[in-house]
């Protein structure tokens, strides 16, 4: 364990934590915009700069390992005016349309923007602009807003391991793409959409759907697997607009593309809301008349005709003569249920599993 000083309140933490660490510990605030705790340190965006006795110049508390003894300030009028500077440079070459922006209220650039005043820039000059959009189908990419954390880029290569995009090109021209600059093509987890600190990185299912305002939280659990990730429901007008996951879950906020996407169906006007009885079709056109062989029916009838079928085929044909083929979208303890089921009460072991989402 090690024990520093930061802003004048001593703290011990363990050997190879960061400063940030600490000072969070503490509860001290720290702007960032790069640094994400489920990600290697970079110190890109320069905002988490604190000043450490017997250190020259300011460095970045995302980067820099506590020693014993180290005496840090987090805050100064030297370094607040080295932050706001940095965050006037972030905004320089950064549209200003939060009016229309998806993640306006929830976009911490723009927040750190609020705390410092910002409301006019002093520098000008040269503006990123790109003609060219992404035609994937889930996430929208918006060059001209990423301020370059590379958090994106680090959460697709160190969690998800796929590594689709990466930094391109050098200084004023650098920006994040992939090979070639194609469209984006991968697992389309949305995990750059969850840790992207500004509007660049949204879901294309999310736009002009809401933001925050008459936008309620529902939190609830993935239906596609057994996993049980935890899910957060954004729901506008008995809407769900989008989906999100908290850090504090037992998938510690991480989602597949079904997870984070695959959420069209809830709205559907073809989802099924109720049980359906099939019945015996009017004539022999079976294609014909395909949907007058089902009519709806209430959970109780439909389940005593299920009863009542399957006593019916046993005690015709034997136990043998039925199967059951069980869900991945059940949790464990579902399909522990239902192979019990179909062995102890029906009496056969022929039970299967679909092994796929």
């Amino acid at each position: 364990m090690v024990t520093l000083t930061i802003d004048g309140r001593k703290v011990t933490v363990r050997k190879l934590s960061t400063v940030l660490d600490a000072a969070r510990k503490l509860d001290i605030p720290i702007p960032t915009l790069c640094h994400h705790p489920k990600l290697s340190p970079s110190g890109a965006c320069r905002l988490c700069i604190v000043e450490i006795t017997n250190i020259a110049r300011p460095v970045t508390a995302c980067t820099i390992l506590v020693s014993e003894g180290m005496k840090v300030k987090t805050t100064s009028p030297y370094l607040e005016r080295l932050r706001k500077t940095t965050l006037e440079l972030l905004l320089s070459d950064h549209p200003n349309d939060c009016m229309i922006c998806e993640r306006a209220g929830d976009c911490t650039l723009q927040e750190l923007a609020y705390f410092y005043g910002i409301r006019e820039n002093r520098f000008e000059g040269e503006r990123r602009l790109y003609t060219k959009r992404d035609e994937n189908p889930f996430i929208k990419r918006e060059p001209e807003k990423c301020i370059l954390c590379g958090r994106c880029v680090k959460i697709c290569n160190e969690v998800q391991g796929v590594s689709a995009i990466d930094f391109g090109y050098r200084g004023f021209n650098t920006k994040i793409c992939t090979p070639f600059e194609k469209d984006l093509d991968c697992e389309f987890c949305g995990q750059c959409v969850a840790v992207c600190p500004t509007g660049a990185l949204t879901g294309t299912m999310w736009v002009q759907k809401g933001r925050q305002q008459d936008v309620r939280d529902v939190d609830t659990l993935c239906p596609y697997c057994g996993c049980g990730c935890s899910l957060t429901l954004h729901v506008r007008r008995n809407e769900v607009i989008r989906v999100s996951s908290s850090e504090d879950t037992i998938n510690e906020g991480w989602l597949c593309a079904k997870g984070r996407f695959g959420y069209g169906f809830i709205n559907s006007p073809d989802r099924l809301t109720k049980p359906l009885i099939r019945t015996a079709p009017k004539t022999s056109s079976l294609i014909a008349h395909y949907s007058s062989l089902f009519r709806e029916a209430s959970w109780d009838e439909a389940l005593d005709y299920v009863v009542r079928r399957l006593k019916s085929i046993k005690d015709s044909y034997g136990p043998d003569s039925i199967a059951g083929l069980s869900s991945a979208r059940c949790t464990n303890e579902e399909n522990y249920l239902f192979q019990k089921f179909i062995r102890a009460v029906i009496g056969t072991h022929n039970v299967d599993h679909c092994a796929r989402y």
